[in-house]
């Protein structure tokens, strides 16, 4: 059973002597505020003391009256607002303030200054909180987990008669906590207690130890009957008899009644300062139950009773998340970030939300949703745990300057995790490129920790972020780390870092590459390693000249097999289809592009690899081939990314090649109507000028709409050779169906004459084919001097229809005695 915390029983006894001497002395307003306090209503003695206090006395009043505010807070336990009270410097009586900061402390469960807190008073030499002192100090050792030093200190009582059952309760509780029934039992019946409250807390202590004992029944007997009679039982007992009972109906395998119990109470209870145990309770039994039910923190997170509402968002996120509605919790705990409560307990669940945030990649939200909670006032190791975040959202952010700014304070104030926090800020400071701070950094990492395992992380950090940073000091810091730290496990990474290098410089260093991989195989691997030298091989095997598809196809399948979670899949699954595709596999080509767009649907490969599987599934020649390419092209186009008039291109083919002309020539107008590029609009141009080429043999108007088109395309001045060559070899066709074979010729001629233009690149395949047809055209017509000549140009070119040429060339010579020219 875990600790529970037992506070209360020794402040109703502090009261009854400082009231009643305080009555004698002080002024009648002073006496008039303080009468409900010394009557257990201290709510309205702090409203009378403000309003004291707001007529602005003389001094000493005032100092006086302040003192008493500051205790009646803590009465009341409104400690946060005691807290400031009592370190006001105008305080009349120094030493009371001491002890009562002492108590609001530990009210406030801030146990470490708490502790320092009761030494203060104790080192003050004639307090009248001495035995108060000691009693508090051994309740915060106990919270501490301290539970030798408690006991000494409550040792210490044994002069103060008065002090000597609280002691003997508390030191009861002490051996209970360190399972030693025996002793316990033995303190506990040997404790003669006397007022109710005492009688109420023995009561609590033998439940405690018959649940100890497993006497579980007896155990729930005991908590009940304090339950159902709670008259003269301080908070914090009846506190820790819900707590203890709800424990032993979870040992009990009974969840259920546990959490209609605590139910109940917070129900009735909205503000309860302990609200932060039993929701944290409850969420216990929640998690115990096969189906729990979410209905009254539901209704407790729409209802504006603060914190109870804070705290019900709060848990109900959690238990959404249990459920696996992440997005219902997200928006929960947005609802709690925007209207939080002041509870500094709540920054707790705000650090929960951020973490959440942080794995969704919204490093800004993060940290705006951190400084919420900061400003909540948590406790100190709380802000610590809060700015260690902070500073990993900034790192997440590639804000690596505040990161480090961040970390270095976090490293250098003494806060939990120094040592983690100074390392995060050497590694911050590295990847900001400010080499002077990152071995001030290191430096004093090492010095604090002198822990190698850290030293050696830092050496494979710098040699990495070298490397990612291009920095050529990445090879020399990677061997260094090899050299210095040869039993780190990531020498295997930094080896597999090497061989990376070695790949992607400029021209590839392949034997470097393969040396590295060489040396990686022989230490132990690590995962990370592992993978990234199976992918380093996939990449390889492109640089062997003999079959490299197939053997990218063996390692990328590997590679899908072995690391099938790996953050390199969707590259891996890429190269795969590609090499599918190179070697005409177009089936397994489509499945590849397909199970890519799937598992990446809102990846940079996305619209790549849809485009692709289309492509694909046109080769593949299958029955409803076609019907999926369009399918798959419709899906492209909807992405409006830079292959959406592409796709709709492709689909105009598939359509032209169904026998569909009106529909294909709808896709072209759509391409050329929008922003597409100009090779896209180009194509369309091209494409539509062929289906209006075709539909002009049963309808010969449409030659002249063709051959408008062919001219807008090699009108394009930035048309490359081959579009502007194979514009104007189609219109010449155009004019030759059209029976102007003059202009046709001169059309044909424009695509020879223009490759003799310098700077502009040599096109063939259009080139030989517009020559061929002017000469065609001079032949029919017996112009065989001006044929000879076209043959002579088309045989000089030097493509690859050049002695076809020649040969024509020769024939026309001979047949026709054209030699002596």
């Amino acid at each position: 059973m875990k600790r529970i915390e037992i506070r209360g029983w020794s402040v109703a006894l502090i009261w009854v002597g400082i009231t009643t001497n305080l009555l004698v002395a002080a002024p009648d307003e002073l006496n008039f505020a303080l009468e409900p306090l010394a009557q257990g209503l201290s709510e309205i003695a702090v409203t009378r003391l403000r309003s004291l206090l707001n007529t602005h006395p003389p001094a000493e009043q005032t100092a006086a009256a302040t003192e008493k505010l500051g205790e009646a807070l803590f009465a009341a336990e409104r400690f946060g607002e005691a807290l400031k009270i009592l370190g006001d410097p105008a305080i009349g009586n120094p030493s009371n303030a001491r002890f009562f900061r002492a108590q609001t402390l530990a009210g406030l469960a801030r146990w470490s200054k708490a502790l320092s807190a009761y030494q203060q008073v104790l080192d003050e030499p004639g307090s009248d909180y001495h035995a108060e002192a000691l009693l508090g100090k051994a309740e915060a050792l106990r919270a501490l987990g301290r539970r030798d030093e408690a006991m000494e200190t409550l040792r210490s009582l044994s002069p103060f008669p008065k002090w000597d059952v609280a002691a003997r309760l508390l030191s009861t509780e002490l051996l209970i906590d360190k399972g030693d029934a025996t002793a316990a039992r033995r303190l506990l019946e040997s404790t003669e207690t006397e007022s109710t409250g005492e009688r109420k807390q023995r009561r609590l202590l033998r439940g405690r130890l018959a649940a100890l004992l497993n006497n579980r029944e007896q155990a729930i007997e005991l908590f009940e009957s304090i339950l159902r009679r709670p008259e003269g039982a301080s908070h914090a007992v009846l506190l820790a008899a819900i707590v203890a009972l709800t424990e032993t109906h979870l040992a009990l395998h009974a969840p259920e009644a546990g959490d209609d119990l605590l139910e109940e109470f917070i129900e009735h209870h909205p503000n309860d300062p302990a609200l932060p145990l039993l929701f944290a309770r409850l969420d216990q039994c929640y998690r115990a139950e096969r189906k729990p039910a979410r209905r009254e923190l539901a209704r407790w997170a729409n209802d504006p009773a603060q914190p109870r509402r804070g705290f019900a968002q709060w848990y109900l996120a959690r238990m959404e998340l249990r459920a696996g509605r992440r997005d219902n919790a997200l928006q929960i705990f947005a609802d709690l970030a925007g209207h939080p409560a002041t509870h500094p307990s709540l920054a707790e669940a705000l650090l929960e939300f951020a973490q959440l945030q942080l794995e969704d990649n919204q490093p800004d939200r993060a940290i705006a949703t951190l400084r919420i909670a900061r400003d909540l006032n948590p406790p100190a190791p709380l802000v610590a745990r809060l700015e260690f975040q902070i500073g990993k959202a900034q790192y997440n952010a590639r804000r690596f300057e505040p990161a480090a700014d961040v970390f270095e304070r976090l490293g250098r104030t003494g806060a939990p995790r120094e040592t983690d926090a100074l390392f995060n800020a050497s590694v911050s400071s590295l990847r900001s490129n400010n080499r002077v701070r990152f071995v001030n950094d290191a430096r004093e990492f090492s010095e604090r920790n002198g822990d190698e395992d850290g030293r050696a992380e830092l050496a494979f950090q710098e040699g990495m972020t070298e490397a990612a940073q291009g920095d050529r000091k990445a090879v020399t810091s990677l061997r260094g780390f090899i050299r210095d730290f040869p039993k780190s496990r990531k020498v295997a990474e930094a080896w597999v870092a090497l061989a990376e290098l070695a790949f992607h410089a400029t021209p590839p260093r392949l034997d470097e590459t393969l040396a590295a991989l060489a040396e990686f195989a022989k230490v132990p691997p690590t995962e990370v390693a592992t993978e990234r030298a199976d992918y380093l091989e996939v990449w390889l095997a492109e640089t062997d000249a003999q079959d490299a598809d197939t053997k990218v196809i063996r390692l990328a399948n590997e590679f899908l097999r072995k690391h099938p979670s790996s953050s390199f899949l969707a590259d891996v699954r890429m190269k795969l289809a590609e090499a599918c595709y190179g070697r005409q596999d177009f089936a397994a080509a489509q499945t590849q592009f397909e199970i890519l767009s799937q598992q990446t649907p809102d990846s940079e490969f996305t619209e790549k690899a849809l485009f692709f599987a289309a492509e694909s599934a046109m080769r593949t020649m299958a029955t409803h081939a076609f019907d999926r390419a369009l399918v798959l092209f419709d899906q492209v186009a909807a992405w409006t990314g830079e292959l959406r008039w592409p796709a709709r291109n492709e689909q105009a083919v598939i359509e032209r090649k169904l026998g569909k002309t009106q529909e294909a020539i709808t896709l072209y107008d759509e391409v050329l109507k929008s922003d597409a590029k100009a090779a896209d609009k180009r194509e369309a141009l091209c494409g539509k000028g062929d289906i209006l080429l075709e539909m002009a043999a049963t309808a010969p108007e449409n030659y002249g709409r063709a051959g408008e088109l062919f001219d807008q395309l090699a009108a394009a001045g930035d048309a490359p050779s081959h579009w502007r060559n194979q514009a104007l070899f189609k219109k010449g066709i155009c004019l030759e169906r059209m029976s102007d074979r003059a202009h046709a010729l001169e059309t044909f001629y424009r695509v020879v004459e223009g490759e003799s233009i310098p700077g502009r690149t040599s096109e063939f395949f259009w080139f030989y084919k517009a020559g061929f047809n002017a000469a065609r055209l001079l032949e029919d017509d017996a112009k065989w001097e001006s044929a000879a000549a076209i043959y002579q140009k088309l045989a000089s070119a030097g493509g690859a229809r050049s002695e076809e040429a020649a040969e024509r060339l020769s024939r026309l010579r001979l047949e026709h005695f054209l030699w002596q020219h």
